[in-house]
């Protein structure tokens, strides 16, 4: 059963409020990558890692960030296989997910993020970043190009 704050992009397209921002995230066994969108819903942001411990130590985290920045939903990427299927890392997101709805009203939506860590050490790589700041910084990375492609998916929708 999805949570009841699981919403898709079209219903989000119709609700948000001029101003709020969207979070992404790229959830990690480790890590959490956080972005933030700019309030024009154009621009994707790295914010931060954080590292993480017990559901509810990170949730709240999650959940004060997204009051703080005014957000309208939270945007999870979801780690699907190159062939499309669902294995146990898309069940522990989907799971992480159903937690979150369960302390918050705020609306969750997936994003494919597949290859995004890929995308996100390679521009790493241009930007000539050392191993030890490409490794702290490649989940907030993938975070910002999760929610990017989302945005721009977005302003497409709105534009309809």
């Amino acid at each position: 059963m999805a949570p009841s704050n699981e919403i898709d992009i079209d219903q989000l397209a119709e609700i948000i409020k001029p101003g709020q921002r969207l979070i992404g995230l790229d959830l990690g066994s480790k890590t959490i990558g956080i972005a933030v969108s700019d309030p024009r819903l154009s621009v994707s942001s790295a914010r931060t890692t954080i590292r993480r411990s017990k559901f509810a130590k990170d949730a709240n985290v999650l959940v004060k960030l997204a009051k703080e920045e005014e957000a309208a939903a939270f945007v999870l990427g979801l780690p699907l296989n190159m062939d499309g299927s669902e294995g146990p890392r898309v069940q522990s997101t989907r799971a992480f997910a159903r937690n979150l709805s369960q302390i918050t009203n705020i609306p969750v939506l997936y994003w494919d993020e597949r290859l995004t860590t890929v995308a996100a050490e390679r521009s790493m790589l241009e930007a000539d970043l050392s191993r030890r700041k490409r490794a702290a910084k490649v989940d907030q990375v993938a975070a910002s190009l999760i929610l990017q492609g989302f945005l721009d998916r977005l302003s497409v929708i709105r534009a309809q």
